[in-house]
């Protein structure tokens, strides 16, 4: 049986569904999630194999307009470069919106090269279907996309048609990774993922975008993980936010992260949290790249 393989970046704006799209491709849980815009921050390899060939996903941040700091520019750099080298583009937008942050994807997906697809996210979410139609069609006159599907993410609706339709407009080839390889990316890395989640579902509306978590300490110890982790903010008031009165807020949020890194990682973790301030981190590139950032 002739295989097929590649590369397929998923690209749009902020908020649109990207990571959960992935994590519903790759049947668990690999990017994180948020109703805050700009939650990925990293453009994340997901490896999908099935009988007939392989799927490589790149999840990317959103590509947005909003703000001019050192970090907003890195995300925008890191959706962009993640566009170069891919046999496909997914572009996702949302079923019956299209603003200026989607046209500011689909431009940036067009300029790269490769074909673009479109999927149309969120269709649960349409209570009037008769309004799908009509947004499909303007949707198709944006560009000629080699394919445009509807889907849910969120309900797993159409989600297996795309990845037929996926795999069919990839080049037949040999697959890239070992069949159990799921992403390229290090326990270390998911760890400080999985608490910043926690950070930004619990702490949205309080907290600006300067918090992110570095991982000082990652450990085997012989079927438990003893990890380490600082979290980064820009002020004494933020710092004081995220800990909580007596320290509860933080330990809630840590005994979650712990949680979800046990759930990922399939064996017991200890996890110590400490909060620190770093003073306009997120306006320092020199600063983007010692925590990380600028893949």
């Amino acid at each position: 049986m002739t295989e097929h393989c590649g590369t397929v970046a998923i690209v749009g704006r902020p908020n649109v569904g990207k990571s959960t799209l992935l994590n519903r491709l790759l049947g668990q849980k690999l990017a994180i999630t948020s109703h805050k815009a700009q939650t990925t921050r990293h453009a994340i390899l997901g490896i999908q194999s099935r009988d007939e060939g392989q799927i490589v996903y790149v999840d990317t941040p959103g590509l947005h307009q909003r703000g001019g700091s050192a970090l907003n520019r890195m995300l925008n750099r890191t959706a962009r470069a993640a566009l170069a080298d891919v046999d496909l583009i997914l572009f996702v937008v949302e079923a019956g919106r299209f603003h200026d942050e989607d046209r500011l994807a689909l431009e940036a997906a067009v300029a790269a090269g490769p074909p673009v697809m479109a999927v149309v996210n969120k269709v649960d979410r349409v209570r009037d279907k008769s309004r799908l139609l009509p947004f499909l069609a303007e949707l198709s006159q944006r560009h000629s996309f080699v394919e445009l599907v509807p889907v849910s993410a969120e309900t797993g609706d159409q989600v297996g048609l795309l990845e037929d339709r996926l795999l069919a407009h990839l080049p037949e080839g040999e697959r890239l990774y070992p069949d159990d390889q799921l992403t390229d990316r290090s326990e270390r890395f998911f760890a400080a993922e999985l608490l910043r989640e926690q950070l930004t579902r619990r702490y949205a509306k309080e907290l600006p975008y300067a918090v992110t978590v570095e991982i000082e300490r990652f450990e085997d110890q012989g079927g438990r993980y003893l990890i380490h982790a600082l979290i980064w903010v820009e002020r004494e008031g933020q710092k004081a936010i995220i800990i909580g009165r007596g320290g509860e807020a933080l330990k809630a949020t840590s005994t979650e992260a712990r949680k979800q890194m046990q759930r990922m990682f399939d064996c017991p973790v200890h996890l110590e949290v400490w909060v620190k301030v770093k003073q306009s981190w997120s306006s320092d590139e020199a600063a983007l790249v010692s925590l990380g950032y600028g893949d």
